[in-house]
């Protein structure tokens, strides 16, 4: 079944040639989708200079631009990947192995968040991050969740919600079935804990608990700040 990788962007002018270069030399990718949300930097434009990538326009939020690429994708499979996150090279593999039990309606991987821009003392404390998606019942999406379209479709697709709007999601997929975390890994960007540690620990352990408790999404991006 064909693949479609849906990246949303905002302002990644940093790292989405990187990601795109990636992708293109990724064995079974079959498409890709950049899905803007209003950058003032460069990103469409590189984004728009690799051949065979489509760039849309959607509102600023993970969700309007995530479902805006899901509905322009032509795959079987969709494969929701944020800009700084980079997949294995058999991540195509993993994903077909994985959505070839029929029980399971989607998938996601086991994240290694590494230092993108330079060695940090830091360094280490990174992977303190990466327990949750070996943990987790619900994976989040930095850990590049692919599913059936059908069983996108399904769940409603992302809410129209300010934060949290993948572990929305993936509470409604396990409604329908199995949601597999695959031992293979991403490499995930650490730069929001290395710009502020202490807030960014004290915000990801606490912040899925008060969603959980149904603090609504505003209240909660609010407290997480700047959301892309």
């Amino acid at each position: 079944m064909r693949i479609s990788v849906v990246v949303p962007v905002l302002d990644e002018e940093a790292r989405i040639a990187r990601r795109l270069e990636e992708l293109a030399a990724t064995p079974g990718i079959d498409e890709v989708i950049v899905v803007d949300g209003g950058s003032v930097d460069g990103t469409v434009a590189l984004a728009s200079a690799f051949p065979g990538v489509r760039v849309l326009s959607a509102p600023r939020g993970r969700g309007p631009q995530l479902n805006a690429g899901a509905r322009a994708a032509g795959g079987a499979i969709l494969l929701f990947l944020h800009a700084d996150v980079s997949l294995p090279r058999d991540a195509a593999a993993w994903i077909a192995g994985t959505l070839a039990e029929r029980d399971v309606v989607a998938g996601a991987f086991r994240t290694w968040t590494v230092p993108d821009a330079g060695e940090s003392w830091l360094a280490p404390l990174l992977h303190l991050a990466d327990i949750r998606s070996r943990i987790t019942r619900f994976p989040y999406g930095d850990q590049a969740i692919f599913m059936r379209r059908e069983a996108f479709a399904r769940a409603g697709g992302f809410p129209d919600q300010p934060l949290m709007e993948d572990l929305e999601l993936s509470r409604r997929l396990r409604r329908l079935g199995r949601v597999v975390t695959v031992p293979a890994v991403v490499r995930v960007s650490g730069r929001r804990f290395l710009d502020r540690p202490i807030h960014s620990t004290l915000i990801n352990r606490v912040l899925p608990i008060l969603y959980r408790l149904g603090v609504p999404p505003r209240v909660l991006a609010q407290l997480y700040g700047d959301v892309r």
